[in-house]
């Protein structure tokens, strides 16, 4: 692979089936998807030269996958105990792929998939995460009153530099929040991580991010926020891998900022014509998986209201008044009697 590095990813916790391997090979941003698929054992559409993941054991994949996207950052200060990749060529991902094969083949066992973005409110739950993780917080309302409550991190974690008076703070530890309430909530459905059915779970993370950009990079607050996040880590992947009885893939993936080449561009008419164009090719995001299914309910439903409108329009027009119609035939025997 060649490129430009602009992220790293980060091993934290992987058990022995899961054979990762030690070095510095660049792992292309678009296929950190195809990574979590093989490691959980599930085949991808395009075979990944990548020398940093080896066969495994087939027979004991992981009960469950982490991933968590920290945005702002193209390197965390993690311990050495695991696995470290640079990213070459960071491009937004999705695992929803691997959320469609988790639900395909483990359907009828209905596994947990939770995918949080909480800084945008977005949600995806499959399966038994919509009753773990009902009274999880996913609204910035929901999240600036759970920080408030007596049990919240507020009144335990160190906030140095940081404050709570501060809404870009309180993003970022509202953050740091979902990840303990997680593990909190899962710890009561332990039953969950011992059927044989995996789990995924994906979280983006921008807090950070946020705070880099209204205190600057440089700043005390963001330093001492990235140490924060740092050790909120590694508790949340050591709490995770325990729960799932050392048979998890945990893994973080820090990004200093996405590269989009396949966003479609507009152009102003004011715009200069000697401007370059980051796409050439003014190339869109791919279609979303739901597009095939209200692609095909739409078209059958058109063709067959089509096909009744044609053979109720021939009967009606072959139609005998006489002999088809009860109103015609009680006529004629009316006028007949009288």
């Amino acid at each position: 692979f060649s490129g430009v590095c602009g992220g790293e990813l980060n091993v934290l916790k992987s058990p022995p089936s899961v054979a990762f391997r030690d070095g510095n090979w660049p792992i292309p941003g678009e296929r950190i998807p195809d990574v979590a698929a093989l490691t959980m054992g599930f085949s991808v559409e395009e075979d990944l030269p990548w020398p940093g993941l080896a066969v495994g054991d087939l027979f004991h994949r992981p009960r469950a996958t982490v991933v968590v996207t920290v945005k702002g950052v193209d390197k965390l200060a993690l311990p050495v105990k695991g696995f470290s990749y640079p990213i070459e060529n960071a491009v937004p991902f999705s695992l929803d792929s691997v959320a469609n094969a988790i639900h395909a083949l483990f359907s009828e066992e209905t596994p947990v998939v939770l995918q949080l973005a909480p800084s945008e409110e977005r949600v995806y739950m499959v399966g038994k995460a919509n009753s773990v993780f009902e009274d999880l917080s996913v609204t910035l309302r929901q999240l600036r009153n759970r920080l408030f409550q007596d049990n919240s991190i507020l009144s335990s974690l160190p906030l140095n530099s940081l404050s709570r008076n501060n809404e870009v703070d309180l993003l970022f530890l509202s953050e740091l929040q979902v990840l303990r309430d997680i593990t909190s909530l899962l710890s009561r459905h332990k039953h969950l991580a011992k059927d044989h059915s995996p789990d995924l779970y994906s979280l983006e993370l921008s807090g950070l991010e946020e705070v880099g950009k209204r205190y600057g990079e440089d700043s005390q607050q963001f330093k001492d926020a990235s140490q924060i996040l740092v050790d909120s880590l590694q508790k949340f992947a050591d709490e995770m891998f325990n729960l799932y009885g050392g048979n998890a893939v945990v893994e973080v993936v820090a990004v200093k900022e996405f590269n989009s080449p396949l966003m479609r561009k507009t152009r102003s008419i004011l715009q200069s014509s000697q401007s370059e164009k980051e796409n050439p090719y003014n190339l869109a995001y791919p279609y979303n998986y739901n597009y095939s299914v209200i692609f095909n309910i739409i078209l059958w439903m058109m063709i067959g209201l089509a096909l009744a409108v044609i053979v109720i329009s021939y009967n009606l027009w072959n139609m005998d008044p006489g002999y088809d119609s009860i109103i015609y035939r009680m006529t004629n025997q009316k006028i007949r009697m009288d």
